[in-house]
Parts: C-alpha cells; structure tokens; sequence
C-alpha cells in the first residue's frame, strides 16, 4: 500500500487543514519497532480517508521523559517550544500512539498554554469502529486467537482509558483473557517514569520478567500492547523467556490494521 505521509507545513502551504494531527512521539519516530506501529497508524487514517498530518521534522520531544527524571526546567523548555508550534498552526485535536504523549499534552500542557483535544490511538480506533468505518473483514482472521491486553501505565491509571482497547479487540471476536493484574490494578512494564532510559537498579526480578510471567500465565497466542514502551519491554520479556515461537506482541493498531487487510 503506497502512502505519503502529509505534513502539517505542506497542508497550510496548500492552505487545507487536517482535521487531526498525527503527534508519531520519539518512538514511532526512531525505534524501528515502533516505526510499525507509526505506519499502521497512517494505514487506517488513510484507509477510512480522515485527513490527517504529521509535524516532520519540526515535531519535538514532549518533554515527558525530562520531567519524570526531574528534570522541570527542561520540560518547560521542551513543551514550550512545542505549544508555540502547535498554536502557530492552530491545532486543535491531536492523536498519538504513544501514552506518555497523550499523558503530557493532555495534563501538562494546558498549564503552559497548549489546550488542545487529545486521544489516545485506541479511542480513535474505537470510536472508527463504533461509526461503521472498520470492520474486520478482508483481513487476517483472530478469531477465537487467545490474546491478553497489557494496560500501559500512562493510559489507564493515569487517565482511566481502559475500554478503547478492548473494544478494538472484542469486535476481532477473538478470546480476551485478562491478566491477574489488570486495569486500574495493572502492573507497569517497567520502563515508565523515564526508566526505559537507564538500566534497573539491584533487585532479584525485572519488572518486565514479572510482566512477562503474568502474560504467559494466561496462555496467550497474542499480548496486545498501546505503547512503545510497552513494546519493548514485552518483547524484551518474551526474548527472556524464548517465547518468540509461541507469543506475538503487537500494537492494537497493528492487530487493526492487520484484521482490516491494510
């Protein structure tokens, strides 16, 4: 499927507004995993002809990372530069794939003066279900594939979206089981907090192995992820415990796409 991605400089040139921005995050920018999830994305965004656009270049860090290690003056520095940005070009719904994105532009940046509507990936993708716009024909078949939901940190408790992913995953009409610790209960992959940057302090067990083992506990073909934290330190986990034959990690988005033959 050949696509080019529009930027938000190449819109307002042409003078055409997107009806969202794309904030792809550093992840979906950099990591090549993650890269995956950042196409997919666009995939569905083109497949259900929402006009959409990316920042390119000129998209930043949102200071999430910075802040979270303590580091506040930095982050005001980071989402400054973003909100004037973003107020320069008059954004006003912005959909990422990433929860520490979602988290910050949503919460923090008001405070600072970027007020903006922002969703996570997996409400966009539900709400486009709820509208008729994405079915799961045409596409690979989950069904009755047993598949366990990871509640990124920064989603769920942070912001109570637990529904938006599931529902994603119920239309697939496949088996959701859930994990003992599950939802506002859930677990943290271990990489929140700006911990995916550093490596864990001394202790008997990684928090991504004590993720892994509740995950395979349910005896997943699928673990379903909504941040590319998450994604990393699942698959890490996966690698540890040499699942790779058996367990796929992927993204809601990519599950989608996949179910939609995208």
């Amino acid at each position: 499927m050949e696509f080019k991605v529009p930027t938000m400089a190449e819109l307002v040139a042409a003078g055409e507004t997107p009806e969202i921005l794309f904030w792809v995050g550093c992840a979906g920018s950099y990591d090549d995993r993650a890269k995956r999830i950042t196409r997919d994305i666009c995939k569905i965004l083109q497949h259900v002809g929402m006009k959409y656009a990316v920042l390119g270049t000129e998209e930043s860090c949102t200071g999430d990372p910075a802040k979270r290690a303590g580091n506040e003056f930095l982050f005001q520095m980071q989402a400054m530069t973003n909100i004037e940005l973003l107020n320069a070009y008059e954004v006003k719904k912005i959909v990422t794939a990433c929860p520490h994105c979602f988290n910050t532009i949503k919460n923090e940046y008001p405070g600072l003066g970027g007020t903006y509507e922002v969703i996570h990936h997996t409400q966009l993708i539900q709400s486009l279900i709820d509208e008729g716009k994405l079915r799961t024909e045409g596409g690979e078949s989950f069904k009755g594939k047993k598949i366990t939901f990871h509640d990124p940190c920064y989603l769920g408790r942070a912001n109570d979206v637990y529904e938006a992913p599931r529902k994603a995953l119920e239309v697939l009409d496949a088996q959701l089981v859930e994990m003992k610790r599950c939802k506002s209960n859930g677990l943290c992959c271990g990489a929140g907090g700006a911990q995916m940057f550093k490596e864990p302090e001394k202790g008997f067990k990684d928090i991504n192995i004590e993720r892994i083992e509740e995950a395979i506990a349910t005896e997943p073909q699928i673990i379903a992820a909504g941040c590319p934290f998450c994604m990393t330190m699942l698959s890490d986990g996966v690698k540890m415990k040499e699942q790779e034959q058996n367990i796929q990690v992927l993204d809601i988005a990519e599950i989608t796409a996949k179910a939609n033959g995208l």
